[in-house]
């Protein structure tokens, strides 16, 4: 057990570090080669702080644990929505005004739809994985020309242009960029290798443990970031990593791991993890959401997104180990 938890807690550090390099690299190259800020932010930042779950996913579907791997992408969202914006919003009440958020929020919605219509098969196989990266291909698009088109005073593209590095040497951007892609497989394997470990010690499936442990372990990047930007009094940044990181995590995370090879998913993720899912996205959008002017996220929609986390927490601990063990016995 030991063993295991020194794995997990060495791959999340390393895997937390080596996103952060891989984020700062290819951002600082983006800008060196002339690209807008508000496309950097929209794509590498907002999709670049999912990648511990990508490579996470990827290395879990590999190993055989694919409910690791479906596990890790909902309870990612779930955490990013819950976890990383409530706490967030207590430190700092947040302020939606940006343009282009406005438009994000509503895709993500539908993304999640889509998603769980597909998952009523209970099989994500090859095809819905290439459907879902084909997605992610054409959201990458819609948001390019977002960043083409959005209004010269969106508060977003200038709150992206004072986060991605500029004194950053193209060379010295290229290597943090190939360093975060060599050291992200590594650290998520230690993470994996423990994770299953633990699992099995704890008499669990490997997909509560995607739930929470290794979904905690992996929204820390994305909880940096949002705090950090809160800090900075940059709330369009705060909200609009998380939307991206939440689209990404949906369409390419699930996209490609369900192209390595197919996902089983267990009646219960849609009876209980969906639907949380929709729930806790779903309340942030209406408290979130004013058609008359910029939105508003408060301490007291901080208070109510953390309890729903926390909430949900429990739910999977208390009812995973009776439930998801009988339906694989």
């Amino acid at each position: 057990m030991l063993i295991a938890i020194i794995q997990l807690v060495a791959g999340f550090l390393l895997l937390v570090w080596g996103a952060d390099r891989l984020v700062a690299g290819a951002s600082a190259t983006a800008r060196n080669l002339g690209v807008s800020p508000l496309i950097i932010g929209l794509t590498i930042i907002g999709f670049g702080t999912s990648a511990p779950e990508l490579v996470v996913s990827a290395v879990a579907t590999l190993k055989g644990n694919s409910g690791l791997a479906v596990g890790n992408a909902i309870g990612s969202n779930i955490a990013n929505m819950g976890l990383v914006l409530g706490a967030t919003a207590l430190i700092y009440p947040l302020r939606m005004e940006s343009t282009a958020l406005k438009r994000e929020y509503p895709m993500l919605l539908l993304v999640m739809l889509v998603c769980f219509l597909m998952a009523l098969n209970g099989v994500y196989g090859k095809v819905e994985g290439w459907i879902l990266i084909g997605g992610l291909i054409a959201v990458i698009i819609w948001i390019i020309r977002i960043g083409l088109h959005r209004p010269l005073s969106d508060p977003l593209a200038e709150e992206f242009d004072a986060e991605i590095p500029k004194d950053i040497p193209t060379k010295i951007a290229v290597f943090w960029l190939m360093v975060g892609l060599i050291i992200l497989p590594i650290s998520s394997t230690f993470l994996v290798e423990g994770a299953i470990t633990i699992a099995r010690i704890l008499h669990v499936t490997d997909t509560v443990i995607g739930l929470t442990v290794v979904a905690l372990g992996t929204s820390l990047p994305e909880l940096a970031t949002a705090i950090t930007a809160a800090l900075h009094k940059e709330d369009d940044l705060a909200i609009g990593n998380i939307i991206g990181s939440n689209i990404f995590n949906l369409l390419g995370v699930l996209g490609i791991a369900a192209v390595i090879s197919p996902i089983d998913l267990l009646p219960i993720i849609l009876a209980r993890d969906f639907p949380a899912m929709f729930l806790i996205t779903g309340a942030l959008y209406l408290m979130a959401s004013d058609f008359r002017g910029p939105g508003r996220i408060g301490r007291r929609s901080g208070s109510v997104l953390l309890m729903l986390f926390f909430g949900y927490i429990v739910l999977v601990w208390m009812s995973s180990t009776r439930i998801e063990l009988n339906l694989m016995g």
